[in-house]
């Protein structure tokens, strides 16, 4: 049975598994008002899916056509768009925003304040440290040629990314590969190796003792 707090707001429809919590504030399943300058995807959202044991805490926000896995801590005023799939055992910090069109893999941590972009891909068991912000247009809407390029980073399993950090649209962050903070991340970035600096460049291998 779910336990949902007097003052949250819950859609009707939205699926919520066995344990959930929603606590003071919270709203899931909301329906996104979209600009009419916007070029997100118009349609008729499905409703919202919450997995065994997930908590959603204290002003926090999933939107409807989310699919939330089980066990998942959304932290307070955090804010899940749609379209966003996150797996099992994800932890969102506080304040933290993962747009639309986003995949987010099982076991991930994303820490307090964090930005992630539309049309992402976080993989397994990734780190992602306060204030990362992540990108997804070259062009910061100008041009008519963005649209079919616009696309957020792909980070592999088991890469963490340090305070701070940039990320340019598009990069790839290879798997186990680590971020230094304040990087400014411009092409992609080799598995098992730290980066540093801006524009981040190869500073040595992970240790092998740090690797999963």
């Amino acid at each position: 049975m779910a336990e949902i707090h007097p003052s949250a707001i819950v859609y009707p429809g939205t699926v919520l598994g066995e344990g959930v919590k929603v606590l003071e504030g919270a709203v899931v399943g909301k329906q996104p008002t979209l600009s009419p300058r916007s070029t997100a995807r118009r349609e008729e959202l499905p409703h919202a899916e919450l997995g065994d044991g997930t908590v959603i805490s204290t002003g926090a926000i999933v939107f409807a056509g989310a699919r939330v896995g089980a066990r998942v801590i959304l932290g307070d005023q955090s804010c899940v768009r749609e379209r966003v799939t996150i797996g099992d055992d994800v932890v969102v910090g506080r304040g933290s925003l993962i747009e639309n069109d986003t995949t987010i893999g099982a076991l991930t941590k994303i820490q307090a304040d964090a930005y992630i972009t539309a049309y992402s891909v976080l993989e397994e068991s990734v780190f992602i440290a306060p204030c990362v912000v992540t990108t997804n247009d070259n062009f910061m809407g100008r041009t008519e040629r963005r649209h079919e390029l616009v696309k957020g980073p792909t980070i592999r399993r088991g890469a963490r990314v340090g305070g701070g950090a940039i990320l340019c649209p598009g990069v790839e962050i290879g798997e186990e590969a680590f971020v230094g903070a304040g990087a400014v991340v411009t092409k992609d970035v080799p598995a098992r190796k730290i980066v540093v600096g801006n524009p981040a460049r190869v500073l040595r291998d992970v240790p092998e003792d740090e690797l999963l």
